[in-house]
């Protein structure tokens, strides 16, 4: 790929998703898209380009995105934040809390929302609690994965046996047993497209915690901001804000406090 094309590329992917691409990552971009072109029986990058313009309105650019994105994640990821979460659910509930609203704005293939699913299923046993969980991701193939809810055996290890046995089930796969979310589990989770870079976004509040994690680093400082102003705006006072262990907000925290690494609080 050459440096004009990277940089075509760069300033689409940057204002389509606000993910901003360093100097110095044409050979990771090229080695992505390669595998999309191979599909489409194309060799030459320039002519990709155009025809991702060509075919915007078919859904291509979210296409490339798929390609670009980096959707690694895993049940019970940084668990500390997901005790953060029992916790803090814990005392809003025991306080006489019904309604609970978070937000998983990375969600990935799935992992991040149904964990969550799962602590806070486990905080209400007892008592009545109206719980959904938003969970979004700008990648389509991702949020298939995730809608679907199906994982191997490697993918749940992190997932307690007896929490296992209550909340997935066994299923018949092409590689053997897999294991799938169950429904009781499932319909909390509301799996939605979303671009974070796009504000206003299309969701209302007040929330009690939004989980966005290990995505602002690929960012610049104006989309982080921006990503943070809307997180301020959707939270109830007293709601957290948590970020990934890899991320800072200093510079861009504004009326936020820290109340832990990575782990901020919106001030009543």
């Amino acid at each position: 790929m050459d440096q004009r094309t990277f940089e075509k590329f760069r300033t689409l992917i940057y204002q389509r998703s606000g993910i901003a691409l360093n100097e110095g990552k044409e050979t990771l971009v090229a080695a992505r898209l390669g595998k999309r072109m191979r599909l489409l029986g194309l060799s030459d990058y320039r002519v990709y380009y155009q025809y991702v313009l060509d075919h915007e309105d078919q859904g291509e650019v979210s296409l490339l995105l798929d390609a670009i994105s980096t959707n690694f994640t895993s049940f019970f990821r940084e668990p500390d934040h997901f005790d953060l979460l029992r916790e803090q659910a814990q005392q809003w509930v025991a306080a006489g809390q019904q309604r609970l609203r978070v937000w998983s704005a990375a969600c990935a293939t799935g992992e991040e929302p149904y964990t969550m699913a799962i602590v806070l299923q486990e905080v209400c046993q007892g008592y009545e609690c109206d719980l959904k969980i938003l969970a979004t991701d700008i990648s389509v193939r991702a949020l298939e994965r995730a809608y679907a809810g199906v994982y191997d055996l490697e993918r749940i290890e992190p997932i307690a046996p007896e929490l296992r046995r209550r909340y997935l089930e066994e299923v018949r796969g092409e590689d053997g047993v897999l294991y799938r979310v169950r429904d009781e589990l499932r319909s909390l989770v509301v799996f939605k497209r979303l671009n974070l870079s796009k504000p206003p976004l299309p969701l209302r509040g007040p929330l009690d915690i939004i989980f966005c994690r290990n995505v602002m680093i690929y960012f610049d400082n104006t989309v982080r901001q921006q990503l943070i102003n809307e997180a301020y705006r959707l939270l109830k006072p007293g709601g957290y804000l948590v970020v990934g262990h890899s991320e800072s907000l200093k510079g861009i925290a504004g009326s936020f406090r820290m109340v832990g690494p990575s782990v901020y609080v919106k001030e009543s």
